[in-house]
């Protein structure tokens, strides 16, 4: 597996992660064997980054990924969790970037995790009545007693990066990226190069639909919520299935799934990018770990760029409620 370096600090990650928020929810009923049997395989075949947070499963994402920590050898994992987003029953979530719940939101996370410290802490989504710079401040108390590494923000603006690499350094920023999500190049991924912070790519299959696996509704569990996606709806989906056939082609010549092409142009097109494919299954973790063989020349990277042009893509990718704590990257 190959290594990128974690923003400045030194510490090598592998160049593909793995996302865990799909073992607790959101994409069918949750396995927790076979959730940690993927983990399990994933970090030998080099996998060492992985990804969830502290409202996945209600805090179950954590304590799954707990379980997995309790098994190995604390460095040979570096392990990324979020705060910011507050379940309440029947309701959305609220985000919570207060500088007082900074450190019980991180105690919580300590104790499920049943780790001493957090190697890599995100703000998980942004509220814009918070100064960042008191977010920051917090998390900044969180590294000098020692419960956190690094730090990292999800899903903010350049401007907001800026300003919070003011009061500390920013290790990583996450935000969604993909063939068909590429508002990130607008500014941020530039952003991220100049000031030597990793770019942390979520979800950079699409939610699935760059795999070429997704077909339909209806082979997606009823309580899949990609079922309330804009580019899963009826009539997105159908032009968004033809797009998906594009990458056919590149599959073919390389001797590659459609996941790992997908892949491979994050890769190849940007060093200081690390996707994080979510998957519960052994057999997608390793495929998805392998795409790292997969060199694309500069030509192919500018034609699948053309082909996945953001408007030929149809619907929005969260719902308006939903993107929230969002700012424009």
């Amino acid at each position: 597996m190959e290594q990128r370096e974690l923003g400045r600090t030194g510490v090598q990650v592998s160049a593909i992660g793995l996302g865990c928020a799909g073992m607790s929810e959101g994409y069918g009923k949750p396995d927790d064997a076979e959730s940690l049997e993927t983990l399990t395989q994933a970090l030998a075949n080099g996998v060492n980054f992985l990804d969830t947070s502290d409202v996945y499963g209600a805090g179950g994402g954590e304590e799954l990924l707990g379980r997995l920590l309790r098994q190995q050898p604390r460095d040979a994992v570096v392990v990324a969790t979020k705060f910011g987003l507050v379940l309440r029953p029947g309701a959305p979530p609220v985000v919570d970037n207060s500088p007082e719940y900074v450190p019980t939101a991180c105690e919580h996370s300590l104790r499920r995790l049943g780790v001493d410290t957090i190697d890599l802490y995100y703000v998980h989504r942004r509220n814009l009545e918070v100064p960042i710079e008191d977010v920051v401040g917090a998390m900044a108390e969180l590294v000098k007693a020692g419960k956190v590494r690094y730090l990292g923000l999800s899903e903010v603006s350049p401007e907001t990066l800026r300003r919070a690499m003011k009061v500390h350094p920013i290790a990583a920023v996450q935000s969604e990226y993909s063939l068909w999500s590429r508002g990130a190049e607008k500014t941020m991924l530039d952003v991220c190069r100049e000031l030597g912070v990793t770019f942390v790519a979520y979800c950079p299959l699409g939610r699935g639909m760059l795999t070429g696996k997704v077909n339909s509704l209806n082979g997606l569990e009823a309580t899949d919520f990609r079922r309330r996606l804009p580019r899963f709806a009826d009539g997105a989906l159908e032009n968004n299935l033809a797009l998906v056939r594009k990458l056919d082609a590149f599959a073919t010549r390389y001797g590659a799934t459609h996941a790992q092409i997908a892949l491979a142009w994050l890769l190849c097109k940007h060093p200081h990018v690390v996707p994080i494919p979510g998957t519960k299954r052994v057999r997608y973790a390793l495929e998805n770990a392998a795409a790292t063989r997969v060199k694309l020349p500069a030509g192919e990277i500018s034609q699948l760029d053309e082909l996945f042009m953001p408007s030929a893509v149809t619907g929005d990718r969260y719902p308006p409620q939903a993107m929230r704590g969002i700012e424009e990257t």
